[in-house]
C-alpha cells in the first residue's frame, strides 16, 4: 500500500502533478499543509432519510483541526488511490459506513487551520445515505450528531470557529447542489 503519509499535489484544475520523469508528486501530508500546496481531498456528507447530516467531531488527538465539527468524513487519497476508492474506504475507516457514494462537485480553497498549518485542497465532495448510526473510530473521532441542514445553516453563522475550515468553505455549495437537484 502506499505511504498513507503522502498526498497527491494538483494543479488548480485537480489534474495531478507529475516530476520531469513523469512520476506523481506526492509531499508528506505534514509539509504540505505547512507550506500550504495545492493537494487532493475527499469529502463526504452522509444524509439520513429525514435529510439530516451525518456530523463528526474531530478527535483531539488530530494534527490540525482538533475538536472541531466537520462533515461525515474527510481524507486524502493515497498516491495512486481513486477519489471514490479513498472516500469510501475512509468513511469505513472512520465512521464504520458502507454505503453507495456519488461525486457531487469539486472545489479548491485556501484556509488557515491554525499551528503553522495551511489548507489548500482541490476537493472532491461526495454525498451517500444511510439510517444507520456510525460505529466511529475513536483516535478519528470524539463526538458525531445527525443535524439538520437549518440547524447547521444558522450555527455556522453564530458560532463558526467550531466548525472545520473545510466544512465551512464547501457548505455554500453543498446548499447549492441540493437546491439544484429539488429542482429536477
Amino acid at each position: 500500500m502506499e505511504n498513507p503519509n503522502r498526498v497527491v499535489l494538483v494543479d488548480k484544475y485537480g489534474r495531478d502533478v507529475l516530476t520531469q520523469d513523469g512520476v506523481l508528486y506526492t509531499m508528506e501530508k505534514v509539509e504540505a499543509h505547512r507550506n500550504g500546496s495545492l493537494h487532493r481531498a475527499i469529502s463526504v456528507f452522509i444524509f439520513n432519510s429525514r435529510n439530516n447530516l451525518l456530523l463528526q467531531k474531530r478527535a483531539v488527538d488530530k494534527y490540525h483541526s482538533p475538536g472541531k465539527w466537520t462533515n461525515t468524513c474527510c481524507t486524502h487519497p493515497l498516491p495512486g488511490e481513486f477519489p471514490l476508492a479513498a472516500a469510501r474506504r475512509r468513511l469505513h475507516e472512520e465512521m464504520g459506513l458502507i454505503t453507495t457514494l456519488t461525486e457531487v462537485f469539486s472545489l479548491s480553497y485556501h484556509a488557515d487551520v491554525g499551528n503553522g498549518m495551511l489548507e489548500y485542497e482541490f476537493d472532491h465532495v461526495f454525498f451517500g445515505a444511510s439510517n444507520h448510526n456510525p460505529i466511529p473510530n475513536p483516535a478519528e473521532v470524539a463526538d458525531w450528531d445527525w443535524v439538520s441542514i437549518e440547524e447547521l445553516a444558522q450555527d455556522l453563522i453564530i458560532d463558526p470557529e467550531k466548525y472545520s475550515a473545510w466544512l465551512r468553505q464547501c457548505f455554500n455549495e453543498v446548499i447549492k447542489y441540493m437546491s439544484q437537484e429539488h429542482r429536477k
